[in-house]
């Protein structure tokens, strides 16, 4: 799901896939990367590209490296992300942005649902309906980012298409912190879980057309909310000013 770089392998475009990966909970907490130069190979870059990504990811926080026989780099991630930067990025995007976000998660996730619907396998809608299940039990901010764009990863996952799955990682990256903040009201997330149960069992029934029609107005209550956040942040700011 890190796909290789194509364009000349850049260090900062390596940085933000790794740490889309991290954040995501692609990579698990403790995780030790590969060997720097196998590493490399994987993803289409040379060990000083590689080397400089892992000095950024160092400095975040997000990775440690360790000495000795046991050592090598490790994965740091905090269970639980801070929300400080998503809430000042979605204050600071206009809903013209927004929307632009959700026409392309519309088409991505919508289709992938339809493809999951024609072709997932017995064990991915398992996954599905457990992803639904771990959201509806989550109990923090970082439990449910993590479930929430890991379902629609596995969605994609389930189309066996590898460049619909690396669009779904890289938009579930840019926007599931946006969403789940501490704003969000209660009943709007019983409702997100609800919706994510109604696209797992239009997928389990192989029912393409519902799931692409349930998965788009996913997306489309999601921009209601994103909207409506993005209001409260505008509207808090200028009560404190």
């Amino acid at each position: 799901m890190i796909a290789p770089l194509n364009s000349g392998g850049r260090a900062d475009e390596l940085t933000a896939r790794l740490t889309e990966a991290i954040q995501l909970g692609l990579v698990a907490n403790g995780h030790r990367l590969p060997p720097e130069r196998e590493f490399a190979e994987q993803l289409g870059v040379s060990p000083m590209t590689l080397r400089d990504a892992i000095a950024v990811l160092r400095d975040r926080g997000l990775v440690e490296t360790k000495r000795g026989r046991n050592g090598g780099t490790f994965v740091t991630r905090s269970i639980e992300p801070d929300e400080t930067p998503d809430r000042a990025r979605l204050a600071g995007l206009p809903v013209s942005a927004l929307r632009d976000i959700c026409d392309e998660q519309r088409a991505i996730t919508s289709l992938a649902a339809r493809l999951a619907a024609e072709r997932a396998s017995d064990s991915s809608v398992t996954k599905l309906l457990a992803l639904v299940d771990r959201m509806d039990s989550a109990a923090t901010r970082g439990a449910c980012m993590r479930a929430d764009s890991r379902f629609h990863i596995e969605v994609a996952i389930a189309t066996r298409s590898e460049r619909l799955t690396r669009r779904e990682v890289s938009l579930q990256a840019e926007t599931v912190g946006l969403l789940w903040l501490s704003e969000l009201d209660e009943a709007e997330a019983v409702a997100i879980v609800e919706e994510h149960r109604e696209i797992a069992g239009a997928i389990a029934e192989q029912n393409p057309t519902r799931a692409q029609a349930v998965a788009e107005n996913h997306v489309l209550q999601n921009l209601r909310r994103l909207a409506g956040l993005h209001l409260k942040l505008v509207e808090g700011e200028e009560d404190r000013s």
